[in-house]
Parts: structure tokens; C-alpha cells; sequence
């Protein structure tokens, strides 16, 4: 089964001001493509897992029959295509909130005001590139997880909620290097919470 591209949920400039619609052109089609391509790559090359499931491929990453060379191409590319799958999904131009969420996320984090600041200061003190994460366990507890490069809570068994991208490439053309200010934009975007 080869991945695709799946299409945005909206149009690439409905996130502006927050998010410019050259930045999530390049993002969702030279990006996110670019990890689709590569993992189709390597998973030609392993038909026996080609059917499975990303989700499956990362939870179960380290039984995989294939060298260690393939297990890090499927663990990078396969994340990269689903961590940005999952992102454009929670992204857009109106608030759709998920008040289950928003309840579950008060009574693990103390408020809604003090995830949001744990969250932005995981994003904000992650180093290099990489992908802060709130996610559920096996139990449905909410966990946070700041992580590198394209890394999934998919590898430890849990199951993403809510994922920032903080790779220069979510933000460069319109923040530079001003990581901070993106993701303080972003919040006006992500639909689920207030």
C-alpha cells in the first residue's frame, strides 16, 4: 500500500495572520511529501510490512524484521508523515473544542492556563528540531512529550492528541528565529481547546 498526500482540511492561507499560506504550501507539499516518498521508498523494499499500518510500524519499531539502516528510515519518515497527517488535522481557521479534552486536560494539568504554559515551554526549550506532544496512554491518561526530530508517543504506546511541530520549516519564512512568537500564533489555530 503506498501513502499519500492527504489533502489539507482548508485552504493554505486560512491560518493567516498566524500562519502564512507560503510556509504551509511548502510545508504540507515538499515536506510532508518528502517523508511520504521515502518511506514508500523503504517500505518497497519490505512488502511483508508494507501493508501495516504507520501507527502499528512505530509501536512495534523494534520487532520489525528489517536492519537497524530501515528501522530509523521508517521510525524518521514514517513519524514525519504521521505527525504532520495528525497536525494539519487539529489545525484551523475556527475553534471546533473538544470539551472532554478540555475537562481531561484541566484535572491532569491543574488548568487549561497551566498546560498551555507547560506545553509552550516544552516547545519553546526544545533543542534543534522536533515535535512537542500531548498525548494518551493506554490507560487514557494525558501525558506531555517533548521529542525529537520526526519521534512519535506512538514508540511508547501512547496515542497523540495534540502535536506542535517546532522543525524551522513550520515557522522560518514568517518568524525566523523567533520560535517563541510561532508558537504563541499558534494557539489561535489549534481547534480543540479555548
Amino acid at each position: 500500500m503506498k501513502h499519500t498526500l492527504p489533502k489539507l482540511p482548508y485552504s493554505n492561507d486560512a491560518l493567516e495572520p498566524y500562519i502564512d499560506g507560503r510556509t504551509m504550501e511548502i510545508h504540507h507539499t515538499k515536506h510532508h511529501q518528502g517523508y511520504i516518498d521515502k518511506l514508500n521508498a523503504v517500505l518497497e523494499k519490505h512488502p511483508n510490512i508494507a501493508d501495516r499500518p504507520v501507527e502499528d510500524l512505530l509501536k512495534n519499531l523494534e520487532s520489525l524484521s528489517v536492519d537497524e539502516k530501515d528501522k530509523k528510515m521508517i521510525r524518521n519518515h514514517g513519524g514525519g508523515h504521521l505527525n504532520h497527517s495528525l497536525f494539519w488535522q487539529i489545525m484551523g481557521p475556527k475553534k471546533k473544542v473538544d470539551n472532554k479534552l478540555v475537562k481531561d486536560i484541566a484535572k491532569t494539568f491543574g488548568s487549561l492556563d497551566d498546560f498551555k504554559k507547560q506545553f509552550t515551554d516544552l516547545a519553546t526549550t526544545l533543542f534543534g528540531s522536533g515535535w512537542v506532544w500531548l498525548a494518551r496512554d493506554e490507560k487514557d491518561k494525558l501525558h506531555l512529550h517533548q521529542m525529537p526530530n520526526q519521534d512519535s508517543p506512538h514508540l511508547h504506546g501512547h496515542t497523540p492528541v495534540i502535536g506542535l511541530d517546532v522543525w524551522e520549516h513550520a515557522y522560518y519564512l514568517k518568524y525566523q528565529n523567533k520560535r517563541a512568537d510561532y508558537i504563541a500564533a499558534w494557539w489561535n489555530v489549534l481547534k480543540l481547546i479555548p
